[in-house]
């Protein structure tokens, strides 16, 4: 087995490389990895309930937050997966228990999202439809 160069490459081109290689992990990630999609497609519907519901700066600040933190969590979790498919191809408890814990993380944070956006949009809601009544 080949060892690789430990020193890395710096300049321009390893910079441009570094974005390529950064979109190939997303391209993959929406590909094959469904709750990612659904957390795109659950940030798309929030930045358009965000517009309708005209958010505040703030608000705006804590979606795009808390979205990030969602969508990176999820690609970590992507990628403990993947080392641990390679790392282990048969079934191991301890994989499990890798697998598992990534995916709570995800969890966690995405809970976290979900209340902190129930208590941005909730309100608005209530006095949209106040004011159509």
């Amino acid at each position: 087995m080949e060892l690789r160069n430990k020193q890395k490459k710096r300049g321009i081109k390893r910079f441009i490389n570094s974005f390529k290689y950064s979109f190939d992990g997303l391209k993959y990630a929406y590909k094959y990895e469904q709750s990612l999609t659904i957390h795109f497609v659950v940030a798309i519907l929030v930045i358009i309930a965000g517009i309708v519901l005209e958010i505040s700066l703030t608000e705006w600040l804590m979606c795009f937050f808390l979205m990030g933190i969602v969508m990176a969590t999820e690609l970590i979790n992507t990628s403990i997966e993947a080392v641990i498919d390679l790392a282990c191809p048969k079934i191991h408890p301890l994989a499990k228990v890798a697998k598992d814990t990534a995916s709570a993380a995800v969890f966690v944070f995405s809970t976290v999202a979900f209340i902190s956006g129930l208590i941005i949009f909730v309100p608005k809601i209530i006095s949209m439809i106040e004011i159509m009544m």
